[in-house]
């Protein structure tokens, strides 16, 4: 078997700059998501938890 040279691997092409912008906003999106979701669940425990959680027994 013979091994792929770096010209013909798609990994070593030149990148679109339009298609590089449109993976940047993507991932931009993907983050603040995530990031927006981790909040959500923090806030939701939070409110949940509320004042119990100082007359719990130690």
């Amino acid at each position: 078997m013979t091994e792929p040279d770096a010209e013909t691997t798609p990994l070593a092409s030149p990148e679109n700059p339009a298609a590089a912008r449109a993976r940047r906003g993507r991932n931009l999106a993907i983050a603040l998501g995530l990031v927006g979701f981790v909040v959500l669940v923090y806030l939701v425990t939070v409110f949940r938890m509320g004042g119990n959680v100082l007359d719990r027994p130690l």
